[in-house]
């Protein structure tokens, strides 16, 4: 949710009943330090700060963290065993994002409360293995005693109830949320994702960063680079600084860096955050009912 998930959108889905999360990837430490004060004066609910562990600030984003008194961690995009003890010896619970069971048990064993497993589906930070969530959820239900959050596909009451089936404690939902009104997105890049069909996502940049991206000009240029042996060092040079900020905060359709899920040509219109999360759980507890009400 990297240029996304700003206070706006975490204290709407607060104030509706989820936990938000405020995305501190794309900010500087003094700027997480505004969305969390800001968030803090919108909701009375609890919310969590989402800190990819390769952010070259990272020690300072922590101390914002702890001096703020957030009680919610998710971690993503490292190790989780070098921040864990550290945010839990101050009181804070960590939950720690993975894509495979290595991970999952290393986080389990890093002292993680609990556990996000994100299916190939999901947009932004992604694994290589490219396990699906209907694969990856009920393996690392088996693999792992912590609670577990399903993510990756997830974006209406069926997918939801899928994912309970499947072993998950709760879910985790992003691109559903990217297109609300409180997201942070630019309104170009709300409208294409309103606009995308089946296909238009894929799964790129392996050897940097595995990240799903929505097809345009840049992703024809990391495809091609990838096609003929580009290395990791030619995909960092074509990245550059600040390409998903043109593409996903400024509108930059072309050139811009448009990180999203696949479930992005299920999603047909920008809602209040109140009403997507409003919409997912009674589909899910309708799609529940008639389960049970099955005449088997």
């Amino acid at each position: 949710m990297v240029w996304c998930s700003g206070w706006r959108l975490a204290s709407a889905v607060s104030n509706a009943g989820g936990l938000g999360l405020i995305g501190a990837g794309s900010m500087y430490p003094g700027v997480l330090r505004e969305h969390i004060q800001k968030c803090k004066r919108a909701t009375a609910k609890p919310f969590g700060i989402n800190v990819p562990l390769l952010y070259p600030d990272i020690d300072q984003i922590m101390d914002v963290i702890v001096e703020e008194g957030i009680r919610i961690v998710f971690t993503s995009a490292g190790n989780p065993a070098t921040w864990t003890g550290f945010l839990k010896s101050r009181g804070i619970t960590v939950v720690h994002v993975v894509a495979n069971t290595k991970f999952a048990l290393k986080a389990e064993s890093s002292g993680a409360d609990a556990i996000v497993a994100e299916g190939f589906e999901a947009g932004g930070h992604n694994g290589r293995e490219e396990t699906t969530t209907l694969c990856l959820i009920p393996m690392i239900r088996d693999a792992v005693s912590i609670p577990l959050i399903a993510a990756g596909g997830i974006g209406d009451g069926r997918s939801m109830l899928a994912a309970i089936s499947l072993g998950a404690d709760a879910v985790q939902v992003g691109s559903a949320f990217a297109v609300s009104d409180e997201s942070s997105a630019h309104q170009k890049f709300k409208e294409a994702i309103v606009a995308a069909a089946e296909g238009e996502t894929k799964l790129s940049m392996k050897s940097v960063m595995p990240v799903r991206l929505m097809k345009n000009e840049f992703f024809e240029q990391v495809e091609k680079a990838e096609a003929t042996g580009g290395g990791k060092d030619e995909l960092i040079k074509l990245l550059g600084r600040g390409r998903a900020k043109k593409g996903m905060f400024e509108g930059d359709l072309i050139e811009g860096e448009l990180e999203i899920g696949q479930v992005s040509s299920m999603i047909s219109e920008i809602r209040p955050a109140a009403d997507i999360l409003k919409n997912i759980w009674n589909d899910f507890l309708k799609r529940k009912e008639d389960i049970c009400n099955l005449q088997l």
